[in-house]
């Protein structure tokens, strides 16, 4: 089917398949087929044609203001916890246990790790001596978005006492090969554990403690999913996150 509304807009400000094709970065004939088979461009690429037209990009390509199918359950989601309380602490150390390139470890402070299995930090050294990459990111004791999750957890400084505590817990890795310890000042929206292509992402919910709020299990299944998403928001505050001196 032709558009013929893209067709009268090329006329009026005369466009042609070669011009507009030049403003937007793609070949002339697919110009054509916007024009006389009704094809509709990728977003991106629409706007910009749109833009260059000075015209309505939902006019031009109605199919472009209709929502998107909503998928049932993202390929990526294996599983989903109530609260994180209904997993077992196994259920962690098993994860990081099966750990081959990369362990990511994103907290304010998640005590319940080393206090459940003391040996955490033997098994990190373990996957680190295997040429494992562990980076471990705790929430800044003094940082004021610290204090202000104390707050909105109704646990007022204890918060603060936790992540002193973890800090304790995991400093016995500084120096480790392999291993990198770093503290953020951030504001965490979930608490996030990656091993590889799975993560355990630990919601945070406003006025509840991370245990009683849900997880969900992901696994990679291509890029630029759900589980990248988590990764990226990780990896950026790696970057902003300061070592934590011997």
């Amino acid at each position: 089917m032709k558009n013929e509304h893209l067709r009268a807009t090329m006329a009026a400000g005369g466009w042609t398949c070669a011009t507009l094709a030049a403003a937007t970065g793609v070949d002339p004939k697919s110009v054509e087929r916007w024009v006389n088979s009704g094809r509709v461009p990728r977003r991106v690429t629409a706007l910009r044609a749109a833009e260059a037209m000075k015209g309505d990009v939902y006019a031009l390509w109605p199919a472009l203001g209709q929502p998107l199918a909503a998928r049932a359950v993202s390929p990526e989601l294996v599983a989903l916890y109530d609260r994180r309380a209904d997993l077992p602490v196994s259920m962690f150390v098993d994860l990081f246990a099966t750990a081959r390139d990369r362990i990511d470890v994103l907290v304010y402070a998640a005590v319940f790790l080393h206090e459940a299995y003391p040996r955490l930090n033997d098994l990190l050294r373990e996957r680190a001596t295997e040429g494992c990459t562990v980076r471990v990111s705790l929430g800044e004791p003094d940082s004021e978005n610290v204090r202000l999750r104390g707050e909105e957890e109704r646990f007022g400084h204890g918060i603060e006492s936790r992540c002193r505590l973890a800090l304790m817990h995991y400093r016995p890795l500084l120096g480790v090969p392999g291993i990198e310890l770093r503290t953020h000042r951030t504001t965490l929206y979930n608490s996030l554990y990656r091993v590889d292509d799975q993560m355990l992402v630990n919601a945070h919910v406003w006025g509840v403690n991370a245990y009683g709020a849900p997880v969900w299990h992901l696994r990679r299944s291509g890029s630029g999913g759900v589980f990248d998403t988590y990764a990226d928001s990780f990896d950026t505050v790696w970057e902003t996150a300061g070592p934590v001196e011997g």
